[in-house]
């Protein structure tokens, strides 16, 4: 098992009560708050210890919030970008809308995300759709690669009507 695997796995026995006190420091750096930064260190640190492979700092206290915002069921090979296509509206003025706001969440440096992946968490949620929090992790691990921007623009790209790959 990798070790973002782990840190997912760790994530989703989390007890209601600590997903509470995560969904508390929404929007907050990891270094805002005595109290985010201890709850963070316990739940990465012991993973660290074990591997140096384990999601890099900011990318872990990311997922950690996001996954306390909607703690949707992990479902391997649902990226977020497929899911999202698979939200969208059909046609009209609210499909340029929906890929208007996909554009500007690939345009966001990793600081700058968290809302943006929020809103995608919420649609998925509502059409209670799964995703893969494992790929999402490693894929905000290397957010600033052009590539990886890319590979998300063509997944809900190439998503077609029906949710099904083209």
């Amino acid at each position: 098992m990798t070790a973002t695997e782990q840190y997912i796995e760790y994530l989703t026995r989390m007890k209601s009560g600590e997903l509470g006190l995560l969904r508390q420091h929404a929007g907050q750096g990891l270094d805002e708050t005595v109290d985010g930064f201890d709850l963070f260190a316990g739940l990465w640190w012991p993973l660290r210890a074990k591997s140096e492979r384990t999601p890099r700092r900011e990318v872990a206290w990311l997922i950690a919030k996001l996954y306390a915002f909607r703690p949707i069921p992990q479902a391997p090979g649902e990226m977020l970008a497929r899911q999202l296509a698979r939200c969208q509206p059909n046609k009209g003025p609210e499909k340029k809308r929906f890929s208007q706001r996909f554009d500007r969440m690939l345009t966001r440096p990793l600081g700058k995300i968290e809302p943006h992946l929020r809103w995608a968490l919420n649609l998925l949620a509502s059409k209670d759709l799964k995703l893969d929090w494992i790929k999402l992790t490693d894929d905000l691990s290397i957010w600033e690669r052009e590539s990886k921007r890319l590979e998300w623009a063509n997944q809900f790209l190439k998503t077609c009507e029906g949710g099904q790959p083209c």
